[in-house]
């Protein structure tokens, strides 16, 4: 973890989940170094424990193991906290994964389903469960990190994209309703991200087809997306910023899709 401290301690509370490696351990390490006191939540304790473990004894952070798709344990989870760590000023909806490529005709719905659950039904249930103490203590930022894949539609992408749609639509909601609050809402939509987990999980620990997918290429790291969620967060308090998009520079959208006959 790269020391960024500013030196200075904030009183200011972040749940990050999916924190066990990638993007999301990223933000809780940059987070820490700025200041914030930081939740890690995950379902792999091991993975946890080594990422706190290295910190070192004073570092203002705490683990919840949990599953966020299972919201009794989820709920147990953050009742578990440490005293100082229980009033959540920020939420970072990081956890989420894509399963599979393959074609809407082919696609195992079974990922499907998973990746509503994840991205969409988990999202929106502990953003709901956090919501009403960050309005009733007027502070309080929700970050949901979506994908450039709800904007930019690709062969195989299909339930995922759909999925980072609503992680779209839902923030942007979230925003309007929060209207008249100090509560911020801001959504990061990456394109293609190295260094992490996603691929290996698409494509179900096929370590090839999750090579191939970065051949040739200089993607964003995770530390990349953790940078955006920093310079959000660290805006004044009138400041909101609604979205950020990012892409490396070997990535755009180009093209529209045309099958011609023959």
């Amino acid at each position: 973890m790269a020391d960024k401290s500013t030196g200075k301690q904030k009183d200011i509370t972040v749940l990050v989940t999916g924190a066990s490696s990638g993007i999301g351990q990223a933000i809780a390490g940059r987070l820490l170094d700025e200041g914030y006191r930081v939740i890690v939540m995950a379902r792999r304790e091991s993975r946890l424990a080594d990422f706190v473990a290295a910190l070192g004894p004073a570092a203002r952070c705490a683990m919840a193991v949990a599953d966020v798709t299972d919201r009794p344990g989820t709920h147990a989870a953050l009742a578990a906290l440490p005293e100082p760590f229980r009033a959540i000023d920020v939420l970072v909806n990081n956890a989420g994964l894509a399963l599979g490529l393959d074609r809407a005709a082919e696609a195992d719905f079974t990922d499907w389903e998973t990746m509503i659950n994840v991205n969409c039904t988990a999202l929106a249930w502990l953003t709901r469960e956090l919501l009403p103490a960050m309005v009733e203590r007027r502070r309080g930022h929700v970050v949901n990190i979506g994908s450039t894949a709800a904007l930019y539609p690709y062969r195989g992408g299909n339930a995922y994209g759909a999925t980072k749609a609503f992680v779209a639509q839902f923030s942007l909601n979230l925003r309007a309703d929060l209207l008249g609050t100090p509560i911020r809402t801001t959504l990061i939509e990456p394109g293609l991200v190295g260094g992490s987990e996603f691929s290996d999980v698409r494509f179900h620990g096929d370590a090839d087809s999750a090579k191939a997918v970065y051949a040739g290429t200089e993607p964003l790291t995770p530390a990349d997306v953790a940078d955006a969620v920093a310079w959000a967060l660290n805006q004044p308090a009138h400041v909101n910023v609604n979205r950020i998009e990012l892409m490396p520079v070997c990535q755009a959208a180009d093209q529209i899709g045309l099958a011609r006959q023959s």
